[in-house]
């Protein structure tokens, strides 16, 4: 009398057990899908001086593995920064739209020039207000000399190097004209990289980018005129845009990720903005380096 009991027991437990493998299937498919209003929009931001391009690859990062972000805007509100740093971010950019196949739109806020500008050249699509600050498309290295004050004051400076050229920049000594070449070589070589950029991401002529790439700025209604923006909108508008090339019903829902709260202690060694600015080689005043960045 018992083994039809257990028998049935056993059916049921079985049946139960396939019956929620198959819901937690559905779920997992129906996620990684947008219904209506469920589609979302991973918002990046990029503000102030590029110093560093730690946080901006890590947002990329996880909007770019995330299933249900299906595309991203970049705000930016920078006069641009470090050439390195505007690169890695224009690379993954780059990576988010062609290897992860997400729509990219940039938003320009009150300013977007030099670095900024050159990122914003890596989206699908670059929408900016009338009166948004863009363009400064070139490179700038300023070093301070105080070889002549040391000179007044009596001070001298002692330099034991390796080669002729070791000590390129030192503010305690003036630049030679071979110096000064061999700068201007380096630069030069970062300019045609930012030209390169503009060329590919705007689809312009060379021979036009560069008649346009003097240092000046542009208000976004100038840089629409001229090509090297899109739309005019803000960024409510670059959203909206978004989600229509992502293929999103209805109103699309957008991801932010919370910045870190930095520390003291991130302050004294340099991850924040401004300890960054005050620890960096442009902060001291003592080493070189070249920047995609509006003066």
């Amino acid at each position: 009398m018992q083994k039809p009991k257990i028998g049935r027991g056993l059916i049921w437990i079985v049946g139960g057990g396939f019956f929620l493998l198959s819901v937690l299937v559905l779920l997992s498919f129906l996620s990684g899908r947008e219904g209506p209003g469920g589609g979302k929009i991973g918002l990046v931001e990029i503000e102030g001086v590029i110093l560093d391009s730690k946080e901006v690859l890590q947002q990329l990062d996880k909007h770019q593995n995330n299933r249900s972000i299906k595309a991203v805007v970049v705000r930016i509100n920078s006069p641009g920064g470090g050439v390195a740093a505007a690169q890695e971010i224009h690379e993954e950019l780059e990576k988010t739209r062609l290897q992860h196949r997400k729509p990219v739109i940039v938003s320009m806020g009150s300013l977007a020039a030099s670095g900024g500008y050159y990122i914003a050249c890596a989206s699908d699509r670059i929408f900016a207000n009338p009166g948004s600050i863009t363009g400064s498309i070139g490179v700038i290295m300023q070093l301070t000399n105080i070889s002549q004050l040391l000179q007044k004051v009596g001070v001298k400076s002692v330099v034991i190097k390796s080669g002729e050229h070791k000590d390129m920049g030192s503010m305690v000594k003036e630049m030679t004209a071979e110096e000064k070449r061999l700068f201007q070589e380096v630069l030069d070589d970062a300019y045609n990289q930012f030209i390169e950029a503009v060329v590919s991401g705007r689809k312009m002529n060379k021979e036009r980018v560069q008649e346009l790439a003097d240092g000046r700025i542009f208000t976004g209604r100038q840089a629409k005129s001229l090509g090297l923006v899109d739309e005019l909108g803000d960024l409510p508008d670059a959203i909206n845009f978004a989600a229509q090339m992502a293929g999103i019903r209805g109103k699309p829902k957008v991801v932010l990720e919370k910045k870190r709260r930095l520390s003291l202690l991130d302050f004294l060694l340099g991850s924040s903005t401004l300890g960054s600015s005050l620890l960096s080689p442009e902060g001291r005043g003592s080493m070189l380096s070249i920047q995609y960045l509006m003066r």
